[in-house]
């Protein structure tokens, strides 16, 4: 089932995503409906924030050499940590809480991240570049940041500035 997905400035983006306890059917349903709505917005990437669930969980399903999104390749990682961080990139980045918008931002070159999949077996994944901002920017929402606030002032103010134009227009 598709879910909606929340956008700026909604307040519950704010929130700290709490740890799953339960590895349930419901926690099931919830992984099921992000990808509905990731794949139905075009995007490579959710948390459950972004659903208003907030519980830390998180879907990447990046595209793949024919640019496909394979379902096999897809990514559920709950409760995830980043246990190690290295090397630093700048790659242009998008969010479907903050349509229509991408910036350039800087983040570790390579990761590991430590978590656990739907039935609650431990996973340890080693990655960077695209993969490892994806990771870096979904694994933000769970702290209830967005990245938007890794913008330099300058481009925070235009930002900001645009987006309430934006949001004008839509009324």
């Amino acid at each position: 089932m598709v879910r909606e997905v929340i956008t700026y400035p909604n307040k519950l983006l704010r929130l700290k995503s709490q740890d799953v306890e339960k590895f349930d059917s419901e926690l099931h349903t919830l992984l099921d409906d992000m990808y509905d709505t990731m794949m139905a917005q075009n995007g490579v990437g959710l948390a459950a924030i972004q659903v208003a669930i907030p519980l830390n969980v998180l879907i990447i399903n990046l595209p793949n050499e024919e640019d496909i999104q394979d379902k096999n390749d897809l990514i559920e990682a709950i409760n995830p940590v980043i246990t190690h961080k290295d090397g630093t990139q700048v790659f242009t980045e998008g969010c479907l809480s903050v349509p229509g918008f991408s910036e350039d931002v800087t983040r570790a070159k390579h990761i590991i991240v430590e978590y656990f999949d739907r039935d609650g077996n431990k996973k340890t994944m080693e990655c960077e570049d695209f993969l490892a901002v994806a990771w870096q920017h979904e694994m933000e929402h769970l702290s209830g940041h967005l990245f938007i606030e890794n913008l330099s002032i300058i481009k925070r103010k235009k930002f900001e500035k645009e987006w309430k134009k934006k949001l004008k227009d839509k009324k």
